[in-house]
């Protein structure tokens, strides 16, 4: 098998909410908008977004509630600046910085539909 693409599916109330999220925020570009459904994606090596809505096409019946959320997590690179960054653009940061115990900087935030990203940055210990 030769992988050459991954995406993360999100069912949300409000794919368009979501796609202003991840674009004005996080840096996507969409690149398929479709019958309740939006294919965003980065040029770098980001995983792709596809946001369908909970609604299908055509529909009025809702998909099934679930009680599994998902978190959509990035490994970045100047992890403080970013959180200047997203603070300043009125991003809802729903856990700010924290070192934790395994050295990795981490930080929240939640889009418009109750998506949680999670941003994090790997600081090798002192010595390695």
């Amino acid at each position: 098998m030769n992988i050459i693409g991954s995406a993360v599916v999100l069912t949300v109330d409000d794919p368009a909410l979501s796609t202003r999220f991840f674009v004005s925020h996080l840096g996507f570009r969409e690149v398929l908008v479709a019958q309740g459904i939006t294919h965003l994606a980065r040029d770098d090596a980001a995983t792709d977004i596809v946001l369908r809505s909970s609604v299908g096409p055509g529909s009025s019946q809702r998909h099934p509630p679930t009680q599994v959320r998902a978190v959509v997590s990035f490994t970045v690179t100047g992890i403080h600046a970013e959180y200047e960054r997203l603070r300043r653009e009125g991003a809802r940061i729903t856990l700010p910085p924290r070192m934790e115990p395994w050295g990795e900087w981490g930080l929240q935030l939640t889009d418009p539909n109750g998506v949680v990203i999670q941003l994090v940055e790997w600081i090798p210990p002192a010595g390695a």
